[in-house]
């Protein structure tokens, strides 16, 4: 994924330089391919920072925490859906009735974990 976060921002950075350069000089594509640059790098840090890292099942429901060890989201599953044997995005409330959307990879876990998840996932949702 890292690889096509990049492939994605040199393709933008490369589009926006050509057009502006095009129209107002090369001057100007410099500041503008470097602006873009830093707004899409900033954007996919903070996502990468925020990608989660760890999960618990509880009876609960599902507790979801990033790489610095932050809880990110928990609260009990009302909602998934499934892509195949490659993803598996859930909606979790929390007591105050907040929804958070969690994206899951299948190489985020072990195959059977992955799994477990799904159908504890489509039988709390009650898919």
């Amino acid at each position: 994924m890292y690889l096509a976060t990049t492939l994605f921002i040199a393709f933008a950075v490369s589009a926006v330089c050509m057009t502006v350069a095009a129209r107002f000089g090369v001057g100007r594509s410099v500041l503008a391919a470097a602006a873009v640059f830093a707004i899409l790098a900033a954007a996919a840090a903070r996502h990468a920072r925020n990608q989660p890292a760890a999960l618990k099942i509880g009876p609960e429901g599902l507790s979801v925490w990033n790489r610095a060890g932050i809880l990110r989201a928990q609260g009990s599953i009302v909602g998934c859906s499934q892509w195949s044997d490659s993803l598996l995005m859930l909606y979790l409330e929390e007591d105050g009735g907040r929804l958070h959307r969690l994206l899951i990879p299948a190489d985020m876990a072990e195959r059977s974990a992955f799994r477990a998840l799904a159908v504890l996932a489509r039988r709390s949702a009650h898919v």
